[in-house]
């Protein structure tokens, strides 16, 4: 989830509405993480490579990371080992905070083999209740689902997901010994990319190209080859929610390689300037839409499926990657399930505990991105 929220004691339990606004370890102890984040038992070992099954024949399939291997940007394109240009799309968790109950073997299970994904996004939250409260804890369980990704073979984007304050640079010491973490014990996969800033708000692009530039050394230092996905003004809409647009990104870019802007949308309020910026952006800039809905800018509402539909087609056009906003059982209807799925343990797989949206959106994974299939079964 991300632009937008109350402030945290006006936020109900479950998690916090989206407010944006809508215009037009320290390192100690590495030595045992790193042995750890290596050690895959006989079974783990086994389930990367498991093949996905093909929806419509039931035959087995290699995985989107098996199939692909390491990812690279090349030029404005997100091309796999081989330098072909590919589509990811799948699904973000909510924040782990609220919702890590939603992310079980199950529930990780029927998104790799059932909904066909090939890519979980994982949503720290820094602030919210999130990481600044429990580092350690909060780091351990990013480890745990970036190992959880890998024996399905999903690429797994790390979501650093700042918010309030809307200045990444608040928290940039958090995230130098977070990334210098994770990068670390992770950087013998091929299937991890790393979101450093979620939705910088109120905050220049000087100061969001100043931070990346700080982040991504740190990372790379670690992990040379992985991607780096950089947020971008205004909640990640190119600016345009804060009357600018993408010019000054080109005009002034972030001084490193491998790696792509963010771009979010929710279609029943980004319509209009936002989709016309982002076309123009396309051809511009490598992009990766890393959350959205279907719903209006606070991830509830009525779903508009049918601008939701135009960014797809253009994205499935431009090959521009996409996660969907969220795979929890929130009240909102962005949630894709219903509340109480996750605490019954499912069902996950099929469209029984499934809102409109997910229904929907569950349909668009397994029919794009390199696991889809032309399916028309539940």
């Amino acid at each position: 989830m991300a632009r937008h929220r109350t402030t945290p004691e006006a936020l109900p339990t479950n998690g916090p509405a989206r407010r944006r606004p809508f215009r037009t370890l320290g390192l100690a102890g590495m030595g045992a993480l790193l042995l750890g984040a290596a050690l895959l038992t006989g079974e783990a070992a086994e389930r990367t490579q498991t093949a996905q099954a093909d929806p419509v024949s039931g035959e087995a399939a290699l995985s989107a990371v098996d199939a692909h291997g390491q990812l690279q940007v090349c030029g404005l394109k997100l091309c796999d080992e081989n330098g072909q240009p590919i589509q990811l799309t799948g699904m973000s968790s909510h924040g782990l905070q609220w919702f890590d109950h939603c992310l079980t073997d199950a529930s990780l299970d029927a998104l790799a083999d059932d909904w066909n994904a090939d890519v979980l996004r994982v949503s720290l939250y820094i602030q919210e209740g999130g990481y600044e409260t429990d580092p350690r804890g909060f780091t351990d369980r990013v480890h745990d689902l970036i190992e959880e990704g890998t024996r399905r073979g999903l690429y797994v984007i790390v979501d650093w997901h700042m918010l309030t304050p809307g200045d990444p640079n608040h928290n940039t010491g958090l995230a130098l010994d977070f990334f210098a973490e994770i990068a670390a014990a992770h950087a013998d996969k091929d299937n991890v990319l790393y979101e450093i800033a979620n939705e910088p708000n109120g905050v220049s692009w000087d100061s969001i190209r100043s931070y990346s530039e700080q982040v991504i050394p740190v990372i790379r230092e670690q992990d040379p080859e992985a991607v780096v996905l950089v947020g971008t003004r205004a909640w990640s809409s190119l600016g345009v929610s804060e009357g600018s647009d993408h010019s000054e990104i080109v005009a002034d870019p972030v001084d490193a390689d491998n790696i792509m802007y963010v771009y979010h949308f929710y279609a029943a309020s980004h319509d209009g300037l936002h989709f016309d910026v982002f076309q123009q952006a396309a051809r511009e800039l490598p992009l990766f839409v890393t959350e959205f809905g279907t719903q209006e800018h606070t991830g509830d509402g009525e779903d508009d499926f049918v601008s939701a539909q135009a960014y797809l087609d253009f994205m499935a056009q431009e090959q521009i990657s996409w996660v969907n906003w969220n795979y929890s059982d929130d009240h909102r209807s962005g949630a894709v399930f219903e509340p109480g799925t996750c605490a019954a343990g499912g069902p996950f797989a099929g469209t029984d505990a499934l809102k409109p949206a997910g229904e929907w959106i569950r349909d668009q994974i397994r029919t794009s991105g390199v696991n889809g299939a032309d399916d028309t079964g539940s």
